[in-house]
């Protein structure tokens, strides 16, 4: 009798194999428990926010359960309607706000690729001398002066050349430096810097020396602002350039 019990009842490993064997019969189109489940789960992970079907089948279920005895009035259905088109028009109008700064941006790098190889001027900026050739620049001095001086510094600092001009108007004066010293010789190449020390009504002051260098190259910050890359090794704001040209 033993050996006929045995003999007619399974041994674990064949029935492992026929679990095996029945699950492989299954069609591919039935997905188990857990693989369903996966895939509710990672469809509610995308629908983390409320959306418009969301918000309407809400709020039916609201007004379905609502006390018969203390309806929801008109004026609270209109508004909290107006509340939620209100709320997708501002997300909307947030998109749209980005992706128009996204696309200035591109549109801004492009047009300030033009400024390659234009002068534009620097305030207090160093400036390449090369060859003798003169080095332009402005001044501002916003109430006039009775008297400039304008100074010249190597690239060590030592005081190279100054010069004294006349009485100026308002706004924006205008100066031109040959590359010489004091006594009219050419400085050898290198990088200068300038100083001005203007006199008005009494008070004296150092208004910015601003020098027209030429535009090398753009880039621009994290924050969208445009650089650019100027001849001296200089990098400066576009919206601190207040001259392009001569």
């Amino acid at each position: 009798m033993l050996n006929l019990l045995n003999s007619s009842t399974p041994s674990p490993s064949a029935k492992s194999a026929a679990a095996t064997a029945a699950m492989s019969k299954v069609p591919s189109s039935i997905k188990t428990t857990t693989a369903a489940t996966a895939e509710k789960e990672a469809a509610a992970a995308k629908n983390t926010g409320m959306g418009q079907k969301d918000f309407l089948t809400l709020f039916t279920t609201q007004l379905k359960n609502q006390d018969p005895l203390d309806p929801v009035k008109n004026e609270a259905f209109v508004a909290q309607l107006a509340q939620f088109s209100q709320l997708e028009a501002t997300i909307g109008m947030e998109q749209s706000l980005t992706d128009f700064v996204s696309s200035m941006s591109g549109e801004r790098m492009m047009s300030s690729a033009n400024l390659i190889g234009k002068k534009v001027s620097v305030p207090d900026g160093p400036v390449e001398l090369v060859g003798g050739t003169p080095i332009q620049g402005v001044i501002n001095l916003p109430t006039g002066a009775d008297g400039v001086k304008f100074e010249v510094f190597n690239d060590k600092g030592a005081l190279v050349a100054t010069k004294i001009l006349g009485p100026q108007t308002v706004g924006d004066m205008t100066w031109a430096w040959n590359g010489a010293d004091d006594t009219g010789n050419t400085l050898p190449d290198g990088t200068y810097r300038f100083k001005a020390t203007a006199a008005s009504q009494g008070k004296t002051t150092n208004p910015s020396v601003s020098t027209l260098a030429t535009v090398t190259g753009i880039s621009q910050t994290a924050d969208k602002a445009m650089l650019l890359n100027v001849t001296g090794g200089r990098t400066i704001n576009l919206a601190d350039v207040s001259r392009i040209g001569g």
